[in-house]
């Protein structure tokens, strides 16, 4: 009966709404109805068909009107008939929705949104993010007079419609701080301020701006930006947290920005740089931005498995990072709010997954050229250490009898080019020397099996000769795959059995060259291969680069053509499966011996002197002078020489697999790695295909849809970060998110006239430089900060820019700012990371223990963008101002105000150096107090202290020089000095507390 009457009610309510509806506004779904249903029903009744409750969908029209049990949910313009606005309106907790247990409850105001909206006929319209953006019309305003530019008219209009008006303009001095700030990511120095201050020039902010975004420093305050995004780290993270060399990608980013690279571009060569035709090393380069997951090396890990979660943790990075979307929600299941589904999901990561992970050398000029010039003493020492050994006669007696001693240890080896080749999981590739290259994925258990023919040789066949071989495609040269740091370029063989036509083979008299599992921990016998036991095996660790050799010798000779089938078992707690390796076989009556001698010259020396040619019979010589133990004494300055020769940087880079084999991609049931189902091909998710011509089937291909016109998101993303990094808030204040469950764009209209203009060929092109120069150029920048009553009572978080931006200033520029205001700061450009001072108790929490060595000279003071990175332990001062750890892409950082961030500025050692460096600058004998304290004062603040702040600074720095002519303070102790002046001294503790002031860390 209670079901009766109000269903009767809700018809007498959907007549009335529906005679009223001509005079209210029209509920829009986009603005009024989807926050509701999303934040109240498409968690049971959304996307997601797993957790779907009675099958029932409300995110499309079609689920919402379908019929169920005879029952509607939705009833276009009857409320009478519509089973939603029953159960939202039911007294009954049975019945009632949201469910009693969900603890949400629907506001009577939401709850007339929905009924109005039924009554108008329930009209669904798609997100508004995943409408391409169409460039509205810059508004008509009767007051043009503070419009400066297409922004001021879009944001005026928002003020007048909130009742607000513009702020007066903020002086210059605050100005020019402020845009200095933002563009730089540096204060202006003295110097600076008073030139722009007394410009009368009216083009000179212009000015001014145009030489921020050419100055050099402007790459390095956007790629902090950028690095967030792409989680930047300089160790591998988890519990070891080892450290990487991947600088040379933070640098590459840094010299996009400051060349403006277009950003469809510079988003291109990051995803898929090493696909474009002709890719040189910089394209490469910039692949690091996917290499910037996190690595395990824990010891029992599965390598596939952690594999798995990088790959999972870069498609949540690009859906975050150039669509905005959270799109990690799919990795378990259909997202719940979003339309993109599991499979989606998926797809995304085949179009990733096809790439490998090497490293790659990064050649500079100045390293090349200090090589070289190595290389040429070395060269020249060589040629000289024939004559340690007396005349030209004596040094041909003693290599004719080393030639001839290895002639009889020498062998001709055939090699064995394989027909058949197959293993667990890594790729085997035959090269054209006989050599087999391996690649692709690999274990902690790879299991190698070749069928080796055995023809056109000399019989009877005696030994097998495995050699491994250094490859520049392999970490560290090779020959092994180990790509752990400390194990770079390992391998470790456990066992080789064999088969001669299905009949065990046994070996006898194994030999190598060098064996050596890892530093100090002894040999790696030859004979481990033959034992049976899995745990021990032969390596060539510590040696990696070389070539190296391991012989077998047959029970049984073979005596004539067969097929030898031989199995290479790699079982270590790490994958350390072989690189590169070659397979030959040599015929002796005697017992053959791994000599350890390159196969080229063990061929060469096979030959008498005299059949040899003067280029072979050099080759032979320059091995003998290079090796032998008489000439030990004279090759120590050549060794010396080879350890000064710098190393190339190495940066870890994405290389696309062969694409005819691609990697096979599954979906995963709730995202378990040990639960794949069906494969997946690659491709966009399903929403995007009807706006696009594209089906991207590669990683270059989704790059290039990433920043085309028909990805309707990434225009919207890259302009709602960039206003954020200015305003203090995005359009959108949740920058990772712009989908349903994110609030609306406070100026929709701005937001997609930026976006147009940014992406638009006729507009600024893809310029981060030409958005970045548009929007401070506006008058809506330039307001003064300084809130007034009626703007806090109205606006208190400034939706509506009715006064310029006011926030904390990020950790780096924090510290920056110090610097430059303390003379300090070293303006080099790139290179490895560096290590300003931080108490030693912060890294000593850390795996290991690392030591942290503050750099010396100018290295302590680098910009903060190079501060090494640690994960798990990360720079202290940083922290406290909520910077990120590099262990995920974060869009937007936290911004709190704590106790510990003042204890930071007063106490920490950076700091009180800058305190100590400015006083000691500033501090003249001819100079009076009050000119001290007011230049002090402006070298942080940047504007003219007033005569009541002059005054107090000058009354604290009194207070604090009779504390240390009293002896309550040592003046030694703050200067490090047995013989400081007391008045010095006082001016660092000054310094020491205006670098403390709320002002100092706040742009306004």
């Amino acid at each position: 009966m209670f079901r009766t009457y109000v269903l009767i009610f809700l018809g007498l309510i959907s007549t009335a709404l529906s005679s009223a509806r001509s005079q209210d506004q029209p509920v829009s779904f986009a603005r009024d109805i989807r926050p509701i249903l999303a934040a109240n029903c498409f968690a049971c009744h959304g996307p997601d068909s797993e957790t779907r409750e009675a099958e029932l969908r409300l995110d499309t029209y079609a689920g919402a009107t379908a019929t169920i049990d005879d029952h509607q949910a939705i009833v276009p313009k009857d409320l009478s008939k519509s089973e939603l606005i029953a159960r939202i309106t039911t007294a009954s907790e049975h019945e009632v929705m949201p469910p009693v247990e969900t603890g949400k409850v629907l506001s009577p105001k939401q709850i007339e949104l929905l009924q109005q909206w039924i009554a108008e006929g329930a009209t669904y319209q798609s997100h508004w993010a995943f409408e391409p953006p169409v460039q509205p019309a810059v508004p008509k305003l009767s007051e043009t007079a503070w419009v400066q530019s297409p922004i001021d008219a879009f944001v005026l209009k928002g003020m007048q419609e909130h009742s607000l008006t513009p702020s007066e303009p903020a002086d210059r001095y605050a100005l020019v701080r402020r845009v200095t700030l933002d563009i730089i990511g540096l204060p202006p120095t003295l110097e600076e301020a008073e030139d722009f201050a007394n410009d009368s020039d009216p083009a000179a902010y212009e000015k001014l701006v145009d030489r921020l975004l050419n100055s050099p420093q402007y790459g390095e305050r956007w790629a902090r930006q950028w690095l967030d995004l792409a989680r930047y780290a300089d160790t591998n993270g988890y519990e070891k947290d080892r450290e990487r060399s991947i600088w040379p990608y933070r640098d590459w980013v840094i010299n996009a920005l400051n060349a403006d690279m277009p950003f469809d571009e510079f988003s291109v060569q990051q995803l898929a740089g090493d696909m474009l035709p002709e890719a040189g090393i910089n394209e490469i380069i910039a692949t690091g931005f996917h290499r910037n997951t996190m690595l395990n090396e824990e010891g029992g890990i599965d390598p596939q498995e952690y594999r798995f979660y990088s790959m999972v943790d870069r498609v949540a990075t690009t859906g975050t990072v150039w669509m905005g979307m959270t799109i990690g929600c799919a990795q378990c299941h259909t997202h719940k709010y979003d339309p993109i589904t599991h499979t989606d999901y998926y797809r995304l990561m085949a179009l990733m997954n096809n790439a490998d992970e090497p490293d790659l050398r990064v050649p500079t000029n100045e390293l090349l050229d200090q090589r070289t010039a190595l290389e040429k003493q070395i060269q020249h020492l060589e040629v000289e250490l024939k004559s340690h050994l007396g005349t030209e006669q004596e040094f041909q007696a003693l290599f004719t009898t080393w030639l001839n001693t290895t002639r009889s240890s020498s062998h001709h080896w055939d090699v064995l080019r394989p027909a058949r080749m197959s293993t667990n999981l890594p790729r085997l590739e035959l090269l054209a020397d006989g050599s087999i290259l391996s690649t692709g994925d690999i274990t902690k258990r790879d299991v190698f099996e070749l069928t080796l023919p055995i023809k056109d040789v000399t019989f009877p066949i005696s030994a097998l000769r495995l050699e491994v071989l250094p490859d520049e495609r392999l970490p560290a040269n090779g020959p092994g795959r180990a790509f752990y740091e400390g194990r770079k370029g390992d391998f470790f063989l456990s066992e080789l059995t064999a088969t001669l036509d299905n009949t065990p083979v046994k070996f006898q008299a194994p030999s190598h060259n060098f064996g050596k599992i890892a530093i100090g921990s002894g040999s790696a016998d030859a004979s481990n291969v033959l034992d049976g036991d899995g745990s021990t095996g032969w390596s060539t660790a510590t040696r990696e680069g070389e070539a190296h050799q391991l012989v077998l010798n047959f029970a049984e000779p073979i005596t004539s053509p067969a097929e030898l089938h031989v199995e290479l078992l790699f079982e270590r707690h790490f994958a350390a499966s072989l690189g590169r390796f070659r397979f030959s076989v040599a015929s002796s009556d005697k017992t053959v011996i791994a000599n350890g001698l390159p196969v080229d010259l063990e061929a060469l020396c096979l030959n008498e002197a005299s059949a040899l040619t003067p280029e072979q019979l050099h080759q032979l010589e320059s091995y003998f002078l290079k090796t032998t133990l008489l000439l030990e004494e004279a090759r120590k300055p050549i060794e010396q020489l080879r350890k000064q020769i710098p190393e190339l940087p190495i940066t870890m880079v994405l290389k696309e697999q062969h694409p005819e084999n691609p990697r096979p991609t599954h979906r995963h049931h709730r995202g378990e790695y040990l639960k794949p189902q069906e494969k997946v091909q690659p491709g966009i998710p399903e929403i995007f295909t009807t706006l696009t011509k594209q089906n991207p089937q590669n990683r270059l291909e989704f790059a290039r849809w990433l920043v085309s016109d028909q990805n309707p998101l990434v225009g919207r993303t890259v302009v709602n970060r960039a206003w954020q990094a200015f305003f203090g808030r995005g359009f959108v204040n949740t920058l990772g998110d712009i989908g349903t469950q994110s609030a609306l764009p406070t100026h929709p209209a701005l937001l997609d006239w930026l976006s147009t203009e940014f992406t638009s060929e006729t507009g600024m092109n893809w310029s981060l430089k030409k958005l970045h120069r548009t929007i401070v150029l506006s008058n809506t920048y330039r307001q003064a900060s300084p809130i007034s009553k009626k703007s806090l009572e109205k606006d208190p978080e400034n939706v509506w820019l009715a006064r310029g931006p006011r926030a904390r200033l990020e950790a780096e520029i924090i510290r920056d700012s110090t610097l430059r205001a303390s003379g300090l700061l070293s303006e080099r450009i790139g290179g490895p990371s560096v290590y300003p001072p931080q108490p030693q108790a912060v890294t000593a929490l850390s795996y290991s223990s690392m030591a942290w060595e503050p750099s010396a000279g100018s290295d302590r003071y680098r910009r903060s963008l190079y501060t090494f990175s640690k994960r798990t332990t990360p720079f202290a001062a940083y922290t406290v101002f909520d910077a990120p750890t590099g262990e995920s892409c974060l869009a937007q950082r936290d911004r709190s105000n704590t106790p510990l961030q003042a204890l930071t500025l007063l106490n920490d050692e950076m700091f009180f150096e800058a305190a100590r460096a400015l006083a000691t600058a500033e501090f003249k004998p001819e100079s009076t107090t009050e000119e001290i304290a007011g230049r002090i004062f402006q070298r942080i603040l940047t504007r003219l202290a007033t005569l009541e702040e002059r005054q107090a600074i000058t009354d604290f720095y009194v207070k604090q020089l009779s504390r240390f002519q009293s002896g309550d303070l040592k003046s030694a102790e703050i200067l490090s000095e047995p013989s400081a002046s007391a008045e010095l001294a006082a001016w660092v503790m000054t310094a020491r507390v205006l670098f403390n002031l709320d002002e100092s860390v706040t742009k306004q």
